[in-house]
């Protein structure tokens, strides 16, 4: 089998970016996600494209007994996984910490870094059998720096950049590589999915300015597994030309 690249969050937004990045160059994919539908249609449409293999796996992150069990009885060649994308990850509410709601919290801390934490110990397993293999973890510009009201979103990305070193010494003797890709403002579903569905509010996040598009993000991590074996790409921090740190950007 040609090589394998599992995506996580793989029905929208980055995921679905890399997905089809992924398939043009021949990747055959494991495709996780939620939305059964979704999955259904972009899984068929990279097929038929590109004439590869995708494996749909419909499952939440946040639940590693069910994830565990749909990826321990995926077929052994579907276990010789050369890529793990870790994309899954999302926002909920933007309340300062007096006025935080608990679910949101909850959402936050088990998808951004249990979910992460429950798919790489899967997977990374199969790398370490192989002595070989390439973990990208999607951060953000909040695990670089705070912001108001960005408290526990921002302590979430601040655990997925420790995470991040902490793998890439842990995996070291295994020969697998390890890549942070950090974003800033990427207009994709998180505006919308942060404001429980207002797509007013969510638009009005990027006024004024052009922000990066999945597709950028999507090129930059083909950059990074695509270097030479004995290149790794340690992490990146993508902006917007308009955007200089997550609060100051030029809006004209």
């Amino acid at each position: 089998m040609s090589k394998i690249a599992l995506i996580t969050g793989a029905t929208s937004g980055i995921g679905a970016a890399c997905a089809h990045l992924f398939a043009a160059q021949g990747y055959h994919l494991i495709l996780l996600a939620r939305r059964e539908e979704r999955l259904t249609e972009i899984a068929k449409h990279l097929e038929d494209k590109y004439a590869i293999e995708v494996k749909k796996i419909i499952a939440d992150v946040r639940d590693h007994e069910d994830l565990s069990y749909r990826l321990d009885t995926l077929p052994a060649s579907w276990k010789k996984v050369n890529v793990l994308i870790n994309n899954a990850g999302l926002s909920q509410g933007l309340d300062p910490i007096d006025k935080g709601n608990f679910a949101d919290w909850d959402t936050m801390i088990d998808t951004n870094v249990k979910g992460l934490l429950y798919t790489t110990k899967i997977v990374s397993n199969w790398m370490v059998a192989q002595k070989s293999g390439h973990i990208i973890n999607i951060g953000s510009i909040a695990g670089q720096e705070v912001y108001p009201n960005g408290n526990v979103y921002c302590a979430t990305k601040h655990a997925v950049d420790a995470l991040n070193k902490s793998m890439r010494i842990d995996l070291l003797p295994h020969g697998i590589r390890v890549t942070a890709i950090n974003p800033g403002m990427v207009e994709t579903e998180f505006s919308k999915v942060r404001f429980k569905g207002d797509e007013s509010r969510a638009k009005k996040v990027y006024d004024g300015l052009e922000p990066l598009v999945a597709n950028d993000i999507a090129e930059a991590i083909w950059f990074a597994v695509s270097r030479p074996a004995h290149v790794n790409i340690n992490d990146m921090l993508i902006m917007p030309t308009a955007q200089a740190t997550a609060t100051i950007i030029d809006r004209n």
